[in-house]
């Protein structure tokens, strides 16, 4: 499978959304409680510093999207955030990777110095070897930082990276 990140147009917003509502009702990575519709996801990843798209080069298919935004603003505003989504069918292929990657590059070209991550929850396995790979820099452990969606809490984990 070939894939390609490339910047978010209108006609992958569709799909996007549904990559990340998916992740957003496994309720175990991602912060948001709440789904994305139409307007919703349209407004969301216009409003992003960049929006990448991983696509399947055979069939055009987006497996994956990434948003990128200031962590901060004003004195800490060099400091981006990004998360990550990926088809459930699709993982494994290092199609993260290739958004991670993706979102450091475009991070840097947009000036930023650091990239964080303030919420890797601890049982996210996969994100925390890819970001160990990366060489991304752990800062400690928050206790009981995120609420599952089956009512328990779970570690998060912030990591940073410079740019």
């Amino acid at each position: 499978m070939g894939i390609k990140i490339e910047k978010i147009t209108a006609a992958d917003t569709e799909e996007a959304i549904a990559i990340w509502n998916d992740v957003v009702r496994d309720g175990v990575a991602f912060p948001q409680t709440e789904e994305l519709d139409a307007e919703s996801g349209r407004a969301f990843f216009e409003s992003q510093s960049f929006t990448g798209i991983a696509k399947d080069m055979e069939t055009g298919v987006v497996v994956g999207v990434y948003i990128l935004h200031p962590n901060n603003i004003g004195r800490c505003g060099h400091i981006c955030n990004a998360s990550y989504a990926v088809w459930k069918n699709c993982r494994g292929r290092h199609i993260g990777e290739l958004l991670v990657k993706d979102c450091m590059a475009q991070a840097k070209n947009l000036g930023f110095k650091i990239l964080q991550f303030n919420a890797v929850v601890a049982t996210n396995v996969a994100a925390l070897k890819l970001y160990a790979r990366l060489g991304f820099v752990q800062l400690g452990v928050i206790p009981g930082g995120f609420l599952m969606k089956d009512g328990h809490y779970e570690d998060i984990i912030p990591h940073y990276h410079l740019l």
